[in-house]
């Protein structure tokens, strides 16, 4: 069995180089693949491959700042 497939919270913060309270709000919020086991988050490593791969591939909208003229 791979004890790397699944990845703790702490594992994904360092994976991702990411801060672990912004990824619990996204773990929350739906925006990141997660599965709630009891009262913890657990991160498949591929599903959150595949999610990097797929954000990373859509454009950014660019946001415009409307001026007074």
């Amino acid at each position: 069995m791979d004890r790397t497939k699944w990845l703790t919270i702490e594992e994904l913060a360092e994976y991702l180089k990411m801060g672990r309270t912004k990824l619990y709000r996204m773990a929350q919020d739906g925006e990141i693949p997660a599965s709630k086991v009891g009262n913890q988050w657990r991160f498949d490593r591929e599903r959150i491959d595949a999610w990097m791969n797929e954000t990373m591939s859509t454009p950014i909208e660019k946001k415009t700042r409307v001026q007074n003229a």
